[in-house]
């Protein structure tokens, strides 16, 4: 705990206004990031990632969240893999990276081609992140929350969930999946949570979970019914320009611009959400 004040402390001070510059960034990871995650985050198979680093300042992120490379980590709802891509290599040789997705038979599918995705996801991710990252199929675990086993409970290190709480809320799933991800975390383990951030005063209609955006009150709230304790926040992803009051949602903004080229300057200039980042732990 007393290593996590201190990088606590330590990134508090990086609190930013707008996204860091990538020199600023370089000399904030050089400065605070260990040599492996470091040369995780260089290597080049994130060529096409980094541009978004200045906005999700994934060295600074990872080392508030007190992720080391012996961890057992489970990142919930990978999606395109951004973040898969920097921690299954960090985690490959002394730790363990998993993969976890919601119970897709408590999902409504709008198709059937969705559906068919979803149920064999946890077949398919495995060789998909293999090839993102060159990492052995057999060092990488996929499993719904609801096909945990009994000797993964209580083993998690971490649980990391990137900007994905508003979906849980929106598939009226956030209560049974937390709770399942409560089963898979170590007594001392933390869940780390980067979100778009709506405004203290935004409307009902801004602010749950339909535009991407959420109250970091109402985050706090949440986590607190189903049995976790906020022991750290920070300003690390922050980002005063956004607005958070999109008619189209936090997808307005890059790298999504749903709006194609209509305003696109404007949105690319605000550049991506404004996030909370947040740690919690398991409470007894």
């Amino acid at each position: 705990m007393k290593k996590l004040l201190m990088a606590s402390a330590a990134l508090a001070m990086l609190g930013v206004n707008a996204p860091a510059t990538a020199n600023q960034q370089e000399r904030a990871s050089t400065s605070m990031v260990d040599t492996s995650l470091q040369a995780t985050l260089d290597h080049d198979r994130r060529a096409d990632d980094k541009a978004r680093d200045a906005y999700r300042n994934p060295a600074e992120t990872l080392t508030f969240f007190d992720i080391q490379p012996e961890h057992r980590v489970v990142e919930y709802g990978p999606g395109g893999g951004w973040y898969t891509r920097i921690l299954l290599p960090y985690l490959a040789e002394g730790g363990q990276y998993i993969a976890v997705n919601s119970d897709s038979s408590a999902t409504n599918f709008t198709d059937r081609a969705r559906e068919a995705r979803a149920k064999g996801w946890t077949e398919n991710f495995p060789a998909t992140a293999a090839k993102w990252t060159g990492v052995d199929t057999q060092k990488i675990m996929a499993v719904e929350s609801d096909e945990m086993s009994d000797d993964m409970k209580g083993t998690v290190d971490r649980i990391v969930i990137f900007r994905s709480l508003h979906g849980m809320l929106n598939g009226n799933q956030a209560d049974s999946e937390l709770r399942a991800l409560r089963e898979m975390l170590a007594d001392d383990g933390m869940v780390g949570i980067v979100q778009h951030r709506a405004k203290d005063d935004a409307s009902y209609a801004m602010s749950n979970g339909s535009k991407g955006y959420l109250k970091q009150s109402s985050v706090v709230s949440l986590f607190e019914l189903n049995g976790f304790e906020l022991v750290s926040e920070s300003e690390i992803n922050a980002n005063p320009r956004d607005t958070s009051d999109y008619d189209g949602g936090v997808w307005t903004l890059p790298p999504i611009l749903r709006l194609g080229d209509q305003d696109r300057n404007k949105y690319e200039a605000i550049g991506e959400s404004d996030r909370m980042t947040l740690l919690f732990k398991k409470r007894p």
